[in-house]
């Protein structure tokens, strides 16, 4: 589905409220754009109205003077027969009175109280008779109630327009956060559907990045973009509107700019979309700099590899600035210079046409209308500069939205809330083999049963394949041949949190999550009671630890537990798994980086909470493995050796060779 149709279906989501706010929008639209027909009839009904003839009548006249009664020919309610009628007409700064009604279809000039007329060629002469300022307001004055009928009906309609413009604007930018809000939760709920291999490939601050910065700029387009377009677009069809009731002619001739802006388009999305591409790329890579960098900041500073890190930060930032500069040289060579263009040629269109009239070669208008075309082409190139303007934000919207949906369209699982009995433990492999990538297989032939309550060790080198045997027990991964059971069913056959429901495993780097010893050992599960918690951490011997806190269990826990010693970060990590009661547990290599004392305790607690649970343990101190009911030795992806301690110390292969050696006794190796 293209990118703008999935963006449509987010928005139809809150389609209510958009509806709402673009309906309020027309409303303010209409009310501000009647402006300019109020002007052009102030101007020319009453303003210039006064230049209308005036008919003489016996009483209650509009204007009296010379002894006389007068009203204007238009407000006149009887039949117009033999009275006389006069006429006023302005030239320069003076105004003339004639005695007899003139049609002044051609040039006109004043001379000695004369006013002669030409019509092309054809000159009519009328005396005139200069008016007093005092005499001119006379004739204004019947118009000052109208005109103030028209301001007051104005003001009214601009208040309107700011009642509807402010909550026009209000809903539109409730819905755009209303609508990244839902992106931002469907984001974040498709990263945990997204199985553990894609993190393998993709650097977590790109992934951040998208999750924040993109759906930042998409939520641009929605409050600002959007806004824009749709407010630009009622108010150029206003305009046209408009502009077709005052002239058709003149109206079609300004339509010429809608292809001009649709080309423009076009053109700037083919150049600005491959920039912001880009742009959006880096800043992904910008962000994941930083966070590797901040993440091994204390190996960068224990090397001394600040500087060649700083370079590769700048060399990425580089080309970042860089293709923000040709963006930018895109926007200022071509959007305001665009819009000031087509704004100064219509304006030229615009005297031609109007002052041509004169001349033959266009139409004569009165004043209002030409006021109010002015005012139209002014208003109606304020949307266009609009629109053109929020390109380049629109642009950089439809690539972060382009980015987000990628992700977003990721294979995934759906979290499977699915209630599960809890499982007895008994896990069988059966000639199981598994591949991280295609054909390279790093477990072969896998095969071992362990009985519910036992305790089965792996150990063997680097590599032998010990945590991916895990990894696939724990459905991070899925195996390509064979078949894994637990308690006789298929793990295929059941969803992966189905799988994980009753397990739990303890890593050798614990990972602590930014709250309270009580938050991380609960996992924020509502259903874990506060003596749950104190019950766990006592049974893997850390109560004392905790005691030793000023706020026990309610001590705050800093990013990754980094106020904690490694020993009692293992030991919070402990309890965690403990607290949900697991059928299965797996400990991967969790003893590596704690002291010889704190392993102690932990093995004196496991010999506790083991009981009745099935416990996978992988170990390099082989020390810690002695009392294992099965100890399983791998080399290169395969089972090489299986038994007891004794068994194993017995037939003094592999197995023999490594304690041996980790005991500090000499061996011979062939």
């Amino acid at each position: 589905m293209k990118v703008s149709k999935r963006l449509f279906r987010y928005a139809l989501q809150f389609k209510k409220t958009m509806i709402a706010a673009l309906l309020f929008l027309a409303i303010a639209a209409a009310a501000e754009l009647t402006g300019p027909f109020i002007a052009k009839t102030m101007i020319d009904n009453h303003i210039l109205g006064i230049e209308r003839p005036w008919v003489e009548v016996e009483e209650n006249g509009e204007v009296y003077y010379a002894g006389s009664h007068f009203v204007r020919t238009d407000r006149y309610d009887g039949v117009l027969t033999d009275q006389k009628e006069v006429q006023i007409f302005q030239f320069g700064l003076t105004y003339y009175l004639l005695h007899e009604r003139v049609i002044m279809d051609g040039s006109r000039h004043v001379e000695h109280e004369t006013l002669i007329i030409d019509r092309q060629g054809d000159i009519s002469e009328y005396a005139v008779q200069a008016l007093t300022a005092s005499e001119v307001f006379q004739f204004f004055q019947p118009e000052i109630p109208y005109v103030m009928l028209l301001m007051g009906g104005y003001f009214i309609l601009i208040l309107i327009a700011a009642f509807f413009h402010y909550h026009q604007r209000f809903l539109l930018q409730e819905s755009a956060n209303r609508i990244i809000k839902k992106m931002r939760e469907d984001v974040f709920a498709k990263v945990h559907q997204l199985p553990v291999q894609y993190f393998d490939h993709i650097p977590a601050g790109k992934i951040v990045s998208r999750i924040t910065n993109d759906t930042e700029a998409i939520r641009e387009l929605y409050v600002r973009v959007l806004a824009t377009f749709f407010t630009s677009i009622i108010y150029m069809t206003g305009i046209f509107i408009a502009l077709y009731l005052l002239d058709p002619s003149l109206a079609t001739m300004t339509l010429f700019i809608v292809p001009v802006i649709i080309i423009w388009m076009i053109f700037y999305r083919k150049f600005a979309g491959k920039f912001n591409r880009v742009i959006r790329e880096r800043l992904s890579d910008i962000n994941g700099k930083i966070n590797e960098s901040i993440q091994g900041m204390s190996l960068i500073q224990a090397f001394g590899r600040e500087k060649e890190v700083t370079n590769e930060f700048e060399a990425v930032n580089k080309e970042h600035f860089q293709y923000n500069r040709k963006l930018l040289s895109l926007n200022a060579a071509t959007s305001f210079n665009l819009v000031n263009f087509f704004r100064n040629l219509t304006f030229v269109l615009l005297i031609w046409y109007f002052g041509g009239g004169a001349l033959g070669v266009g139409t004569v208008f009165t004043m209002g209308v030409l006021y109010a075309f002015v005012d139209y082409i002014n208003r109606l190139f304020e949307p266009v500069n609009g629109i053109v303007n929020q390109l380049a934000q629109l642009e950089e919207a439809r690539i972060a939205a382009e980015r987000v949906f990628t992700l977003m369209d990721e294979p995934g699982v759906e979290v499977n809330h699915t209630h599960v009995e809890r499982f007895h433990g008994n896990v069988r492999f059966d000639r199981v083999s598994f591949a991280y990538e295609k054909d390279e297989y790093v477990l072969n032939n896998i095969s071992f049963f362990a009985k519910k309550g036992e305790t089965v060790a792996f150990v063997g080198h680097t590599g032998s394949g010990k945590s991916s045997i895990m990894n696939i027990l724990f459905r991070f991964y899925d195996h390509q041949q064979g078949r894994i059971t637990i308690d006789n069913i298929d793990i295929h056959s059941i969803s992966k949190q189905a799988v994980r429901k009753h397990m739990a495993i303890v890593l050798q780097d614990p990972f602590l999550f930014t709250g309270t010893i009580a938050t991380n050992v609960s996992m924020n599960d509502p259903t874990v009671s506060r003596e749950e918690i104190v019950a766990a951490l006592e049974k893997v011997g850390a109560i004392e630890m905790i005691q030793s806190l000023p706020n026990g269990i309610d001590e705050e826990v800093k990013e990754k537990g980094s106020t904690l010693s490694a020993g009692q970060r293992q030991l919070i990590s402990f309890a965690r798994a403990l607290v949900f009661n697991p059928a299965i547990l797996i400990l991967d290599e969790a003893t590596a980086n704690i002291d010889t004392e704190t392993e102690e305790v932990i093995q004196q607690a496991l010999n506790i909470v083991k009981a009745g649970r099935t416990t996978f343990v992988i170990a390099h101190r082989l020390s810690t493995i002695r009392k294992a009911d099965q100890i399983l030795v791998l080399n290169r992806g395969e089972i090489v050796e299986r038994g007891d301690h004794e068994s194993l110390m017995g037939q003094q292969g592999l197995y023999y060779a490594m304690y041996q050696l980790q005991a500090g006794n000499k061996i011979d190796t062939a």
